[in-house]
Parts: C-alpha cells; sequence; structure tokens
C-alpha cells in the first residue's frame, strides 16, 4: 500500500449519503440494475471485484483482487489519464455491498467516489454511484463543466455496463 495522503480532508464522507464538503461538487446517479437475489449477488461481486470498471474499458491496476480499505487503485482512461486512488470504505451486509475510495496525490480532480449495489425491500438491485469532487489539475480546472458532465456520463455507464454484466441472470 502507498503511503501517499489523500487530497482532501473529509475522507470516508460518502457513507453519508447526500453529505457533500463544501467547495466540492456533488454526483448522485442511481440505475436499475434487475430484481432478485442472484442479480444481486452478481452485481455485488462485479463491484467488489473491479470487473465493472474493468468491463467499462477502463484500466483499473488493483492492490487486491477485491475492494477493501487501504487497497491502492489507479485508473487509467483513454490509456493517458492516470488517477491514483485508494479505498476507504467497504461494505459487505445481506443488502448492501460497494466501496469508496478517495483520491491521492496525481489524480486529476479532487475528492471521493462510491459505488454501491443495494437491494430494495421489492427485490430491486440498483448501482448507486456518489462523488464529491473539485478539479486538482490545470486541465480538469480548464475543462470546468465538462469535467462535471463527464463523471456524470461515466457513472451512467457504470450502470448500464453492470446492468449488462448481470442481464443473463433471469429476473424472479
Amino acid at each position: 500500500m502507498s503511503t501517499a495522503h489523500f487530497t482532501y480532508e473529509e475522507v470516508g464522507a460518502t457513507r453519508e449519503q447526500g453529505h457533500c464538503p463544501p467547495g466540492f461538487h456533488p454526483l448522485r446517479v442511481r440505475t436499475r440494475i434487475g430484481e432478485g437475489r442472484e442479480v444481486f449477488r452478481r452485481a455485488s461481486e462485479a463491484v467488489m471485484t473491479w470487473e465493472m470498471h474493468r468491463a467499462l474499458g477502463v484500466g483499473i491496476e488493483a492492490s487486491a483482487d477485491r475492494a477493501a480499505p487501504g487497497t491502492d487503485v489507479t485508473v487509467t482512461l483513454a490509456g493517458v489519464v492516470r488517477a491514483p486512488c485508494r479505498v476507504v470504505w467497504t461494505a459487505e451486509e445481506p443488502r448492501l455491498a460497494g466501496w469508496a475510495y478517495g483520491t491521492l496525490p496525481g489524480h486529476p480532480e479532487c475528492g471521493e467516489e462510491a459505488f454501491l449495489v443495494d437491494r430494495t425491500g421489492d427485490g430491486t438491485v440498483w448501482l448507486t454511484v456518489a462523488a464529491f469532487s473539485r478539479a486538482a489539475k490545470w486541465y480538469a480546472r480548464a475543462a470546468g463543466p465538462v469535467t462535471r458532465a463527464l463523471q456524470h456520463a461515466y457513472a451512467h455507464r457504470c450502470g448500464t455496463t453492470l446492468r449488462g454484466l448481470c442481464a443473463d441472470i433471469p429476473e424472479p
């Protein structure tokens, strides 16, 4: 594990739904994945093992095969932008699974992003991507609203990709 420090103060703040520290831009995208226990199990496993991210086509280098607090993760976008992060918390419960990572020095943004799969009382399975961020590199600042639009598109694509990974599981 890297000894690099996080680039923001409120480490773990994505655990509190809806919380966005002052000076950051919030993001919350929720996508229906399907229904049932098997869809939840499959979706949870895909999120916890980086499979969803790899299926998106982004590069993932992780210090562990499964998300766990302290795991270092570097996301590579378009083969050019390297974004170092560290997992700050995980959840593996009967109806909730996922994790969040926070940015480390060298990341173009500053903040935290969570990927959570939950199964509601009626059995519906959802992916929620929640984040707070602000630009850390000059090119992220220069892109301004375009950067936020790309983050929203990425979050929507996470949901679409995860739904595709679970499509072969028959719903109850």
